[in-house]
This record gives structure tokens, sequence and C-alpha cells, in this order.
């Protein structure tokens, strides 16, 4: 199975993340297929930058974003945002 993910560069306490392509079963910070993006949290504003037609290319092919990446690239105008919401990653605690 194909991924697109966040590899995380940059020195403590100052990450910047690549936008990639990655076989699944490969480490996070393994060899990748493409690297189709930048993203810098830290600088004002954010830099995000994405090859848009390379994410295109790669969604087509059915290539399954993380919850993050699929964040980024909404924002990036890659993709809709679905209007389904999905479901949260975290477990609600039951009251008692």
């Amino acid at each position: 199975m194909v991924k697109m993910r966040l590899v995380r560069l940059g020195d403590k306490k100052s990450p910047v993340y690549r936008i990639v392509v990655v076989d699944a079963r490969k480490a996070a910070t393994g060899e990748y297929i493409e690297k189709i993006g930048y993203y810098d949290p830290k600088s004002t504003p954010v830099t995000l930058t994405v090859d848009v037609e390379k994410a295109k290319n790669w969604l087509s092919k059915g290539v399954q974003p993380t919850e993050t990446v699929k964040s980024l690239l909404v924002k990036a105008g890659a993709m809709e945002q679905s209007k389904k919401l999905s479901p949260s990653k975290t477990k609600t605690k039951k009251k008692k």
C-alpha cells in the first residue's frame, strides 16, 4: 500500500517536514518514492509548498494521505474537503 505522509527534518525544536509518497511498509524516515511538497510550521507566516499536479496525479492512482497531509492538501488546493466528517482518532472517555 502506498501512502502520502510527512517526513520530519530539521533540528531539535525546529521541525521542517517534507510531504512524500512512500510505501507504507517502509520506515518513517526511510527512502520515499517521490517528494511532492514542503511544510514549515515554525516560519511566520507558515510555509506550505505543494506540487499540486503531482499530488492530484498520486491521489488519482489511489494513494491514501494521512489525516495531517489531507488537511495540508486541502489548504494548498490539491484536494477538496470532504463533506463527511471523519471520526476522531482519539478515544472518548466514558462517563461513570
